[in-house]
Parts: structure tokens; C-alpha cells; sequence
């Protein structure tokens, strides 16, 4: 069964290796797969995604050799974040 989760964006074999983002989205990396995802950047705005970035910041500092934000949680709690944000 599929969904698709409103806001997100599951970045494309030939996008997860370059730096091809939307306008008005941005690169993240989750879980331990590095698994990348395109979200809007009204995201950023958000108390629980400030939170995700809160917990990126001290785990990996403000270095991002990805090119997009890596986010340390498991890629389900991401997914379920998100899709509680209700941004399109």
C-alpha cells in the first residue's frame, strides 16, 4: 500500500546525488542510511522540526559534508513528524 506524505519530497536516484532542490525546499539526510528527503523550508519554522535541528546541531554540529542537513533520528519518527505538520 502507498502514501504519499503531503510537504515531503523523496528525492530522485538522479537528485540524490547532486544538489538539484526546488526553490523554496531543502536537503535533508535521516536515519542511519543517510536517506535523503526534499522538504519545504516553512518547515523550519515549525516548534518539533526546531527541535529535530536542535538535536542535529549538537550531535553533528554545523558541519554538513551531505550539502543538505543531517537530521539523527530514525527515518519512521521523521516521516512521523512531518506528516503532523500539516504544511503543504
Amino acid at each position: 500500500m502507498a502514501f504519499r506524505i503531503l510537504g515531503i519530497r523523496k528525492a530522485s536516484l538522479s537528485a540524490s546525488k547532486g544538489t538539484n532542490v526546488p526553490k523554496g525546499y531543502l536537503a535533508v539526510y535521516v536515519g542511519d542510511k543517510m536517506r535523503r528527503f526534499v522538504i519545504p523550508v516553512c518547515y523550519l519554522n515549525q516548534p518539533s522540526f526546531q527541535g529535530l535541528l536542535n538535536q542535529a546541531e549538537e550531535e553533528f554540529g554545523y558541519d554538513h559534508p551531505t550539502g543538505g542537513l543531517t537530521i539523527p533520528c530514525c527515518e519512521d519518527e521523521f516521516l512521523n513528524l512531518t506528516s503532523q505538520l500539516g504544511v503543504q
